[in-house]
């Protein structure tokens, strides 16, 4: 028997800032939020058959690369399209390399991510 992946936990000073900002940019439906034993209120987007996004509050803020970082692929417009589109909810590109076929943005809290193109 394997595991199998049910979550993606993301650390943020503002879960949900972050959760809004990842809500549209992957257009999930639903945003739960929850409450652990010392009070810190996390944030959960889910949608059927996809992995939820976790949003939990830390009090610190990101200090370095990322070592797990998400690769997104448009749907039905093109890489740059998409590009734009994300901008516009609040992402920053960081890289744009002549020579490979992705772009690096960072989500607004500073998380890297790639937009590959479409697949």
């Amino acid at each position: 028997m394997s595991s199998r992946l049910i979550a993606v936990a993301i650390d943020c000073r503002n879960a949900e800032a972050l959760a809004e900002f990842w809500r549209e940019a992957l257009d999930y439906p639903a945003t739960e939020r929850w409450t652990d034993h010392h009070g810190l209120t996390y944030v959960e987007l889910k949608a059927p058959g996809r992995a939820s996004l976790l949003f939990q509050p830390v009090p610190e803020g990101k200090t370095g690369k990322n070592r797990l970082h998400l690769d997104l692929a448009p749907g039905t417009v093109e890489q740059r399209d998409e590009v734009e589109r994300l901008v516009t909810l609040g992402a920053k590109i960081l890289d744009d390399p002549d020579d490979e076929h992705w772009i690096v943005l960072a989500d607004p809290e500073g998380n890297e991510f790639c937009v590959l193109p479409r697949r």
